[in-house]
């Protein structure tokens, strides 16, 4: 079952168990202020034993592209389109959030990105091979993120 993620009333609902699970909440408020912003979308996530198919969609992005493969369990998923854009975003149990952006039209705006919770350290599987800059949220802290363009078709 879906739920809409509320930006004003920061909730853990859904992330009780990661141990930043506020500094998290506060990351999916953020976007779903962003995505409510910029495109007057109202931003859902699903529980990710309920999503499946989106978890594979990233999932398989992220082996085939830079041969990642996260040891940390995901609790969220969302996925919608706006704009001529397929997003698809995984909240994880550490602290991570991770989200495709795939342009329809222009292979130019495909890419991955990552944004680390405050409070979480940066996951093994992507030690060495991302810089990561910081970014300060009124809802979440401060958030770390990195990002790599997709060369494939997805």
């Amino acid at each position: 079952m879906s739920k809409t993620v509320d930006f004003k009333s920061v909730s853990t609902e859904g992330l009780e168990s990661s141990p930043v699970a506020a500094a998290l909440a506060g990351l999916r408020a953020n976007e779903a202020r962003y995505f409510m912003n910029k495109y007057e979308h109202e931003f859902m996530v699903t529980a990710a034993d309920e999503s499946q198919d989106t978890l594979d969609y990233v999932n398989r992005i992220l082996k085939e592209e830079r041969d990642i493969e996260f040891a940390a369990r995901p609790l969220e998923t969302s996925r919608f389109e706006v704009d001529g854009i397929r997003m698809a975003y995984v909240f994880f149990e550490s602290g991570l959030a991770v989200n495709v952006m795939y342009s329809i039209d222009s292979p130019k705006k495909r890419a991955v990105g990552f944004k680390l919770s405050e409070g979480m350290d940066v996951p093994k599987e992507l030690e060495e091979k991302f810089k990561f800059a910081r970014q300060k949220s009124k809802l979440a802290g401060t958030i770390r993120g990195s990002f790599f363009v997709i060369k494939g078709e997805y």
